[in-house]
């Protein structure tokens, strides 16, 4: 394949995750405050279109059309930057992601396209792609740190400190869950991955204390109820994005969604077997509707997913700061090891 076909092969998947991206962050909102509606016996966003199904475009509007305004105390460049850092990690850490499996091209003008094989990721053949995903996630640290630094607020400060030591507490837990997946499927490769969980082998059943762990984990990374410390109202105001205003502050808010649905294609990806559907093969089915209902079964098992997130928020307080730093450490931390000691002996057993 020619390398500048390659290039517009990759923009053009980049720009269809991209808006896919986009929408699903923005009506994550609208059903956020759907259900939170249901769970609190309101009716919830309902003015805006049939159902409230504009009020995403109402919001956009409502920020766009804000003053944006900086404190005067502030560092006017990192507080600028840092808000569009973390919406950058949240969107491009999607990139390996392979949402449907590889197809295998016979047609001679599609090779010219595509080459031998077409690769459901916007960034195909990354052989070391878990890494990239966490070396990614690991940066959105900084940008939560340049905003409560850069803003000149103690309450925003605070957040900002919060949150490194909750996201730099969790990952580790994090990294422990993930390195018992790639022990089993001995490789860093996400198809090699999604692959070696066929049939009813998905690693949530494999080590069920691996896949708890990193959906806790996956909460504090994405500073989600019960784990929302560097943003807790009652103490801190708004945490970090206290002294953002306009689209700065869409922005972080369009990152904490972003980052949902990433970690949520990264538990399917890791856990839940991928785009597979077990024996799907069985049925017969043409082949180019088993992909069509794989790449539809990646994105139900996200939406499963997103449901928990969203459902969690709204039926579980949060929790003390002390609290928080007693599970990732005196919870969390064990748990992650004693999972890697059963994926060790696992392993053993199945060579």
């Amino acid at each position: 394949m020619e390398p500048w076909i390659n290039a517009g092969v990759t923009l053009v998947k980049l720009l269809i995750i991209a808006n896919i991206l986009l929408v699903t962050v923005a009506y994550l909102v609208y059903f956020e405050r759907k259900i939170s509606a249901w769970a609190q016996s309101r009716v919830g966003p309902n003015r805006v279109g049939p159902a409230g199904l504009l009020q995403p475009f109402a919001d956009v509007l409502k920020l766009v059309l804000k003053e944006d305004i900086i404190p005067d105390h502030a560092n006017r460049a990192i507080h600028t930057l840092a808000p569009f850092l973390a919406l950058f990690v949240a969107f491009t850490s999607f990139a390996v992601i392979p949402i449907g499996p590889d197809i295998t091209i016979a047609d001679e003008a599609l090779k010219q396209l595509f080459g031998d094989t077409f690769q459901f990721a916007i960034i195909p053949g990354v052989n070391a792609g878990i890494l990239y995903v966490l070396a990614l996630t690991s940066v959105g640290v900084y940008a939560i740190t340049m905003s409560g630094w850069s803003s000149g607020s103690k309450y925003s400060l605070i957040g900002g400190v919060r949150s490194s030591a909750q996201m730099i507490s969790y990952e580790i837990s994090m990294g422990f869950s993930i390195a018992g997946v790639l022990i089993l499927a001995q490789s860093l490769s996400p198809q090699e991955i999604i692959k070696s969980q066929a049939g009813l082998m998905w690693n949530a059943f494999v080590q069920p204390i691996g896949f708890i762990t990193f959906l806790t984990a996956a909460f504090a990374e994405t500073n989600r109820l019960p784990f929302d410390l560097p943003e807790a109202e009652p103490e801190l105001v708004g945490g970090y994005h206290t002294e953002y205003s306009s689209m700065k502050f869409g922005a972080f808010f369009l990152a904490e969604y972003a980052n949902m649905a990433t970690s949520s294609a990264l538990i399917v990806l890791l856990y839940l077997g991928g785009w597979q559907i077990p024996y799907i093969e069985k049925l017969g089915l043409p082949e180019t509707w088993v992909i069509v209902l794989q790449v539809l079964a990646f994105f139900a098992k996200i939406g499963v997913l997103l449901f928990f997130f969203i459902w969690v928020r709204w039926s579980i307080p949060r929790f003390r700061y002390d609290q928080l730093m007693d599970i990732g450490w005196k919870v969390m931390f064990p748990l992650a090891l004693l999972n890697l000691v059963w994926v060790a002996v696992l392993a053993m057993i199945l060579n």
